[in-house]
């Protein structure tokens, strides 16, 4: 039977707990350094030497504003995209991460993007589809209560908010409903494996 809590969810919490921790700890050296770190590592579409702010804009945030709208449900989402297995998350988190950042950087507008509601988006959608393509009543309970909770935040995907990367949002939700289809198919061919 497909999982919606991870199976070591201490752990897991734990895991969620100290990645949010670390970034904390970098926006207190970025707002140290002048945002320094935020210039140098967020994503500036179609400039090849910014490549590298694919891996860490998702790391950096404009202010601590920013980083605490996007701390509960990165928590919470971070967590319970857990429920495969801390591999799958890692799997899961990196096709969104990668593939999220590598739409921004191609479609994205000038200035420099940062921020982890791509990752948020990315596992809320994955979250939201992976009870259908894994054809799990319960997954596909868990993304009713999700939707009902953060289901609105997903008109961020479309543009008209000043100084917001709807193209984050965009190309991580699309990323997440890769990742769930992946993770479904390779699900399913465990399981006739077995």
């Amino acid at each position: 039977m497909a999982r919606v809590l991870p199976p070591a969810p201490v752990r897991s919490a734990l895991f969620m707990l100290v990645f949010t921790a670390a970034l904390y700890v970098i926006e207190v050296l970025d707002t140290a350094s002048g945002e320094q770190l935020e210039e140098a590592g967020g994503i500036r579409p179609l400039v090849v030497d910014s490549l590298g702010g694919v891996l860490w804009s998702p790391l950096l945030h404009d202010d601590f504003a920013h980083l605490m709208a996007n701390t509960v449900p990165f928590l919470v989402l971070g967590f319970l995209a857990m429920a495969g297995g801390f591999r799958q998350f890692l799997l899961v988190t990196a096709t969104i991460w990668v593939l999220g950042g590598l739409g921004v950087w191609l479609t994205g507008v000038s200035g420099y993007h940062i921020g982890a509601s791509g990752l948020i988006f990315g596992w809320l959608v994955f979250l939201l589809t992976r009870g259908f393509f894994a054809r799990s009543g319960l997954q596909i309970l868990l993304a009713v209560g999700l939707f009902l909770v953060w289901g609105g935040i997903l008109f961020g995907v479309l543009p008209g908010q000043p100084g917001v990367s709807w193209q984050a949002h965009l190309f991580g939700a699309l990323a997440g409903l890769l990742a769930a289809r992946l993770v479904a198919g390779a699900d399913r061919r465990t399981r006739r494996a077995a």
